[in-house]
């Protein structure tokens, strides 16, 4: 009986070691174009950079399509990139977008796109109430619904060749954080939108990857001290004089110096995320979820998501 179970047991290990390896496994790049979005800084600009060193066929979509970043993205890379004015929001630069890719995809005998890599996203901080509906908006059009609008139009193009769908959601995609809300509104968003894809997508062969990036911002530079201060000051301008009065100016300010501390005290290397992108691009099974993040972000995690909120709210929103 010992016996037996111990053969058992040596089986189960040898199974699940031989499907790690499969997982394991690379696709071959040769024929597999890409889009990302979002490539003039950060993540989406290195990721561009990696998968054309491995022989894809890239589309960068970049916000100024004609500007400095742009420019040494295309120098940088082979003449399999390509560079795309692609703003999310836009509707038309989107549609335009998708006639110059499935061209392309035509005139190289592709039946279809490889894989959405829905990278471009934007950010910003403060209260519920220092926030206008413009700043709420205009965060979710970017992060939200400039990932629905992507992935809409790209997706009979991925659905012909069983590819995949990558989004980026982030460390605050399930937990809350005060003086973070249109952003953590957002990304909850896409959460729940890469949820609803996976399960849809499930009868096409096409998967679903949510990446959830810890505290970055000090590798992208998404947010610098002066972006800080430039928004913080019109956001005070903004607020009314009842919630000026309300918080008090010295409330706002210790607010806008923890932004400031949040921005350096992050992760400095972009690569975390990056080689987490480029997994789920070429593995053969792709993880459903990545989450790229430092110790303290995978421990409250952890704690945000499966503690009792009075021992979660004690120890993060005190």
């Amino acid at each position: 009986m010992f016996v037996e179970i111990v053969l058992g047991f040596t089986s189960l290990i040898a199974v699940f070691g031989i499907a790690s390896l499969i997982k394991r496994v690379d696709v071959d790049p040769k024929g597999k174009a890409v889009l990302i979005t979002g490539c003039d800084t950060g993540f989406g600009y290195q990721l561009s950079k990696a998968l054309d060193r491995l022989g894809y066929l890239v589309y960068a979509g970049c916000l100024f399509q004609d500007g400095e970043n742009a420019k040494e993205l295309e120098k940088a890379t082979s003449s399999n990139l390509t560079i795309l004015q692609l703003d999310v929001t836009n509707d038309k630069q989107v549609s335009e977008a998708f006639q110059l890719i499935n061209s392309n995809l035509n005139v190289k005998n592709l039946n279809g796109l490889w894989a959405v890599v829905n990278n471009a996203g934007t950010s910003t901080f403060g209260h519920v109430e220092w926030n206008t509906m413009d700043t709420y908006k205009f965060v979710s059009e970017v992060n939200l619904f400039g990932t629905i609008r992507i992935t809409k139009a790209f997706l009979p193009l991925i659905r012909k060749v069983k590819g995949r769908v990558i989004n980026i959601a982030s460390g605050l995609a399930r937990q809350g954080a005060a003086g973070r809300s249109p952003y953590v509104v957002s990304k909850y968003g896409v959460e729940g939108f890469s949820q609803c894809l996976r399960y849809e997508m499930k009868e096409w062969g096409v998967h679903v990857s949510i990446i959830e990036p810890g505290n970055f911002v000090a590798a992208t530079n998404i947010f610098t001290d002066e972006s800080i201060s430039k928004l913080s000051k019109k956001m005070w301008e903004e607020m009314s004089e009842e919630v000026q009065e309300a918080y008090g100016k010295g409330v706002f300010d210790g607010s806008v110096q923890i932004m400031k501390y949040y921005s350096e005290c992050g992760v400095k290397d972009t690569s975390p995320v990056v080689n987490s992108l480029k997994d789920a691009v070429t593995k053969k099974y792709p993880k459903v979820r990545y989450e790229p993040k430092d110790l303290y972000w995978h421990v409250r995690t952890f704690v945000m998501l499966h503690m009792p909120h009075f021992i979660s709210d004690r120890l993060y929103h005190f």
